[in-house]
């Protein structure tokens, strides 16, 4: 790192932890901590983790505290990132309609600014990670749940009130499960890492399928089987978790044809806890997209696996400030 190079710290805040570390301009993380996050408790409760987390990140590197040129932070939305607000994240419930950048300005001074963790990671893609060289990048992240974030030249499209990207609740199928949203069938509800689980713990539940290696794995006990253990079963062979699986990558294909026909990218990315798993499967979803999308030039959009992982959050904060001017 050059002596005179900016520094920005990226802080990540989930509903059990806040990890904030030190990014360079180029997108490569100097120091991490990670700190308990209280958020069933009030709002205060909520900054006084924030701010330990803030604390121990320049703890880490005391010397480089002067560097750092601004502070982003990330939550699970939904968020005003116009205005700083915490809106009112369902695992975040310390925080309703919160100030949070006006509160993390008053007390260290530095320019702040807060987004939504999808929207970050999809930033920071497009600027140092999978997208970047990209004008139109659609992100999605998809785990225990699917976020997206749609970047633009470089900017996230925030919409007219901020809160555009929530593409992880576009439904797919009005007559499908309920999510916690409000909706019916949104993709997060039917293909996340819990939708997967819970399409396997039905099937075996019900009987009438071979008892392979999924069930084997699970202890012989349906109610234990998760996503990661549907995973490893297929990689085992196993042919209900082979079938479970096929159906994920084809909703997904659904769901894909429809944010290319809406939003035609020039690359999608994905993240998040199942990328790995996913990116597995980008032949078959490829196979059936042209089911669902009628852009005939749908096939030159590539499909990649984000470069960040578990650290999305914070080099996504950190993006935030590296290329939006943080007030």
């Amino acid at each position: 790192m050059k002596p005179t190079e900016s520094l920005y710290l990226g802080v990540d805040v989930g509903g059990t932890k806040v990890a904030a570390g030190l990014v360079t301009s180029r997108g490569e993380i100097l120091s991490k901590v990670r700190v308990p996050m209280t958020s069933r408790e009030d709002g205060a409760a909520g900054l006084r983790a924030v701010e330990r987390a803030i604390d121990a990140a320049f703890a880490a590197e005391p010397a480089r505290k002067a560097s750092v040129a601004g502070i982003g932070i990330v939550s699970p939305g939904p968020v005003d990132p116009l205005q700083g607000i915490v809106v009112n994240p369902g695992n975040l419930p310390c925080w309703r309609n919160y100030p949070l950048v006006a509160e993390i300005k008053k007390s260290r001074g530095l320019p702040t600014i807060l987004d939504n963790d999808a929207n970050a990671a999809a930033l920071a893609e497009a600027q140092w990670g999978a997208a970047a060289g990209y004008s139109s990048v659609f992100y999605a992240t998809i785990g225990t749940g699917i976020g997206t974030g749609i970047v633009l030249n470089g900017s996230i499209y925030h919409g007219r009130t901020g809160a555009a990207g929530e593409g992880g609740h576009v439904s797919i199928d009005y007559h499908g499960p309920p999510c916690p949203c409000g909706k019916r069938g949104c993709i997060e509800v039917l293909a996340a890492g819990p939708a997967v689980a819970r399409r396997s713990r039905e099937r075996l539940e019900a009987g009438g399928v071979e008892a392979g290696t999924l069930l084997a794995l699970a202890g012989g006990n349906p109610s234990t089987v998760t996503a990661e253990v549907v995973a490893k079963a297929w990689r085992d062979g196993d042919p209900l978790a082979t079938a479970i699986l096929e159906e994920t990558s084809d909703l997904l294909a659904i769901w894909l044809g429809n944010m290319i026909d809406l939003f035609d990218p020039d690359v999608i990315v994905v993240g998040g806890g199942m990328s790995e798993l996913i990116a597995d499967w980008f032949e078959r979803i490829r196979q059936q997209v042209p089911k669902w999308s009628v852009n005939s030039r749908w096939g030159e959009i590539p499909f990649v696996r984000a470069r960040y992982g578990e650290d999305s959050g914070v080099v996504g904060a950190a993006a935030l400030c590296a290329s939006v001017k943080a007030t």
